[in-house]
């Protein structure tokens, strides 16, 4: 594992931390917004745009420390946002958010892991497609179903962006996937 068993409070974790409740709390703002440039006011919110960041998190925090401590990260970063979300954005907007991210961060976890051996690309492509899907379809349901706002809309354009951006990510990801020795576990060769 990169640098030692990861404990629960372990330092190495706070980045991940901070930048998960970060993204979920800035998304959970501007999920309130259409994005209304080029008329895709009925397609779009600009919480499509900062919400898929978390899913690289993730994955970074996966291949680096393993399962475990991602569920840590995913675990604190969801009660620290939530907490948040629920002072700074709309509480019907929060509690659809934790109740989303906590099942697609997970799935993407499960996922990720069980990938983490093939292709570079597979795992953070496949845990963020099947992970955004989840999420899209729980939070959107949840937040603004009988609302009477155009949410089918926003739903389906928020997808379609985050897998936009799970692709972008690879980028990044590559390039910061050889910062630490990615982890094993122990019945990996």
């Amino acid at each position: 594992m990169a640098g030692g068993p990861v404990t629960f409070f372990d330092r190495r974790l706070w980045p991940s931390v901070a930048v998960m409740c970060a993204v979920v709390v800035a998304s959970n703002i501007l999920v309130q917004y259409p994005f209304t440039p080029f008329g895709l006011d009925e397609v779009l919110t600009w919480g499509a745009f900062t919400y898929p960041v978390a899913f690289l998190v993730t994955d970074l925090t996966n291949r680096w420390y393993g399962p475990a401590a991602t569920r840590r990260v995913i675990y604190v970063g969801f009660a620290l946002a939530v907490a948040l979300s629920i002072w700074l954005a709309d509480p019907r907007i929060a509690l659809a958010s934790g109740t989303a991210f906590l099942s697609a961060q997970l799935l993407d976890v499960a996922v990720f892991n069980r990938l983490r051996q093939g292709s570079w690309w597979r795992a953070p492509l496949a845990s963020s497609t099947l992970g955004s899907a989840l999420d899209t379809a729980v939070f959107f349901s949840l937040a603004f179903a009988g609302t009477g706002l155009p949410w089918v809309g926003w739903a389906l354009g928020d997808f379609g962006v985050k897998m936009l951006v799970a692709v972008a990510a690879l980028l990044p990801y590559a390039s910061l996937m050889h910062l630490v020795k990615p982890y094993r576990s122990a019945g990996a060769a």
